[in-house]
């Protein structure tokens, strides 16, 4: 999840079956706000694309399981990042966080009556401050006032998730059990844990020095994707403990990896030494889309790129000068949302898109399927973990 790469977007600028599916998106369904852009060169796997935001910093959109909403973080109106739910029919768009501190990583709740997010304004009303470049390299803050909360769409009943000191954020949700997964400095290290959606039953998944954060369920819920940052030798090592230490890291190696939805051994995908971000599962289950600057000389230029589980049949996707990044397929598979810096209004503006994904281009054929359709509830009557 990759809650910190819209700051990167910026920057740069500057397998189960289960039965028919009781809540998903419409085959007839129309999205109708925003308007029609064109698909820039290159970009094969994109139809009918459509910009939905048009001013401000807009990222990290992710749909409702019924797919006709979206959820993202907003800087425009807020000296911070807020979090809001557009209406992909409507255009109606509504802030669901507090207005107050800053906000991260929003996601829907099984059943789409709720989202969870992380939110700083537990720790005080005014956004945490920050740098971004420490002896001239690009940083991420890691802020420990981060808790993860719930709330309902209309903006009420706001409930907090976790209360531990140090950094919880970038949750997601699994879309069989409904289960939870987010990030924690609670051990002293960036880990990833899961927690039921009432924040019970806190498991921690990963055990290994270097941060494991932004991770995505696969369509079946058995495995987890996420970001992880590896070393090359000991200096770098003492050069993470220390920022760490001070509350920040440092994002330019990333590699992306996945586990097992219950932790275990970290498999890893990529091997190319460069910033490997915003991993989502392609609705086969077998590949994921992901942002990353590997073919940017001077590392500022983030496209969404293709590749198997395996690392192996790599593929660009977006071919734009700047910024693209946090891809997700809707519920369906039939439409793919995604970030990016194109057509902006002013400089560092970055925009939420939304495109129909052509499977095969050569034969035009969209078929992209779910490996598992999304069910209220958890869909198949099995108890959640």
């Amino acid at each position: 999840m990759s809650c910190h790469l819209r700051r990167l977007a910026s920057f740069a600028v500057a397998s189960l079956t289960l039965g028919p599916s009781l809540f998903a998106q419409p085959e007839d369904f129309e999205i109708r706000t925003g308007k029609p852009v064109e698909a820039l060169p290159g970009e094969v796997h994109l139809q009918n694309v459509r910009q939905l935001t048009f001013v401000g910093e807009n990222a990290e959109a992710y749909w409702s399981h019924d797919g006709t909403k979206l959820v993202f973080q907003r800087k425009h109106e807020f000296p911070a990042d807020q979090i809001y739910i557009l209406d992909l029919v409507t255009g109606e768009r509504r802030m669901v966080s507090t207005g107050l501190g800053a906000t991260t990583c929003a996601y829907f709740l099984q059943g789409d009556e709720e989202i969870v997010f992380a939110s700083t304004h537990g720790g005080g009303a005014e956004p945490p401050k920050a740098v971004r470049a420490i002896n001239g390299r690009y940083v991420w803050p890691i802020f420990g006032s981060y808790d993860i909360y719930k709330v309902k769409i209309d903006g009420t009943g706001l409930t907090q998730l976790t209360d531990h000191s140090g950094y919880d954020a970038e949750a997601t949700v699994d879309p069989v059990t409904g289960r939870i997964v987010f990030t924690s400095m609670r051990d002293g290290d960036l880990e990833l844990y899961s927690m039921e959606s009432d924040g019970s039953d806190v498991r921690r998944l990963t055990n290994r020095l270097g941060y494991d954060g932004g991770a995505f369920y696969s369509p079946d819920g058995t495995k987890l994707i996420q970001r992880s940052g590896y070393f090359a030798d000991d200096t770098e090592r003492t050069t993470y403990r220390d920022l760490l230490a001070d509350g920040y890291v440092m994002p330019s190696k990333m590699e992306l990896t996945w586990i097992d939805a219950a932790g275990g051994e970290v498999n890893q995908i990529t091997d190319n030494g460069k910033a490997n971000f915003a991993p989502f599962w392609h609705p086969s289950g077998e590949k994921l889309l992901f942002s990353s600057n590997m073919d940017a000389p001077r590392g500022r230029d983030f496209e969404i790129y293709m590749v198997g589980l395996d690392g192996e049949g790599l593929e660009r996707v977006t071919y734009n000068e700047s910024f693209d990044g946090f891809p997700m397929f809707s519920p369906n598979g039939k439409f793919l949302v995604f970030a990016s810096n194109r057509f902006g209004a002013n400089r560092g503006d970055t925009n939420l898109f939304v495109a129909e994904w052509i499977e095969n281009p050569e034969s035009g054929e969209q078929e992209a399927v779910p490996a598992t359709p999304l069910q209220p509830g958890g869909g198949d009557g099995r108890r959640r973990r």
